[in-house]
């Protein structure tokens, strides 16, 4: 006869469970799963009749979580960060010159010095396979979350993720964005103020993506109205490249433009006060201890030391010219 235990954890209905609770909305999660809602509408019942309490409940239209449901939200976090944990002491035995770095990179980044990195990394190391996903920011938290990537590269802050205790992060460099217009008069202006940068519509990154989240939040900070979007795009190259045929404005980080402004007509100056953030590693912190991912960070840093970020990425677009 199968315990208590063993009616929940071998099934797949924690993993429901929690695509439940972080939506709050069956349609949407069981489309998310890509299951049936009645499908998944049973496995929460089936769930709430093993723990003897209604795990969520509604108040019209709207998806509460209950008290139950909260305790078990809580309880299903501490088994996937003890399954994690446990995971990485395992793995952290292993070699150091041997084995496999999954790396999520935000695809809405710069990464040409992270291949760069990577192409010296493989020609030192040639026993370790990184393999390297360009993904979206909800992407890589959910991935991280789940042990499905060992290191991600993003910008920071971000405060999309609730839960930092089981995260360090590692900083690259410092980024800020710079304003591009074709407007002649900014070739001899360093800085632009918020306000005089809405005379002309924008190029952005689509709404949930975390620059354009950033860029809003910042004018926001400034009381200014933020700009209008004209047109939105997940990639840095389209945005530029739109901005460019179109004479539409936009902002971009730093790194980018250093690394491909090489023949544009657009000028590029500071925001005032200027737009900071930062590009880094994240990753939780047991990964650490693992030898090749610990080897991975020390020759990534010693990599910068010979040469730093940007000095890097404008040789790079000097070698592509």
């Amino acid at each position: 006869m199968k315990t208590r235990q063993e009616n929940i954890f071998p099934s797949k209905t924690l993993t429901y469970f929690l695509q439940l609770a972080e939506t709050m909305n069956y349609t949407q999660a069981a489309q998310l799963l890509g299951i049936t809602q009645p499908a998944l509408t049973q496995q929460i019942k089936k769930l709430e009749r093993i723990v003897g309490a209604p795990l969520f409940y509604s108040v019209g239209k709207k998806l509460h979580i209950s008290d139950a449901g909260r305790t078990m939200l809580d309880a299903t976090h501490q088994i996937h960060d003890l399954l994690n944990t446990a995971m990485d002491k395992i793995q952290s035995s292993t070699s150091a010159t041997r084995g496999k770095i999954n790396i999520g990179i935000l695809a809405s980044m710069e990464i040409s010095v992270i291949q760069s990195f990577l192409i010296q990394y493989y020609k030192q190391f040639p026993d370790i396979e990184v393999s390297m996903h360009l993904l979206t920011r909800k992407e890589i938290w959910d991935r991280l979350e789940n042990n499905k990537i060992d290191i991600a590269i993003m910008y920071l802050p971000d405060n999309s993720i609730k839960n930092w205790k089981p995260y360090k992060s590692h900083k690259i460099v410092d980024e800020r964005l710079l304003f591009i217009s074709q407007d002649p008069a900014l070739k001899t202006r360093k800085k632009i103020r918020f306000k005089d940068t809405l005379d002309n519509k924008w190029v952005t990154y689509p709404d949930e993506y975390y620059l354009n989240q950033f860029i809003s939040e910042a004018y926001k900070n400034q009381l200014v109205d933020r700009p209008v979007s004209a047109a939105q795009f997940t990639s840095p190259f389209e945005i530029m490249r739109f901005a460019e045929a179109t004479e539409l404005s936009t902002a971009l980080p730093k790194s980018f433009y250093e690394a491909h402004n090489l023949g544009l007509k657009g000028n590029a100056v500071q925001f005032d006060p200027a737009i900071q953030f930062e590009l880094a590693f994240v990753f939780r912190k047991e990964k650490e201890d693992i030898p090749r991912i610990n080897s991975f960070f020390r020759e990534f840093d010693h990599y910068l030391e010979e040469k730093d970020y940007l000095t890097r990425i404008r040789e790079q677009n000097r070698r592509i010219v």
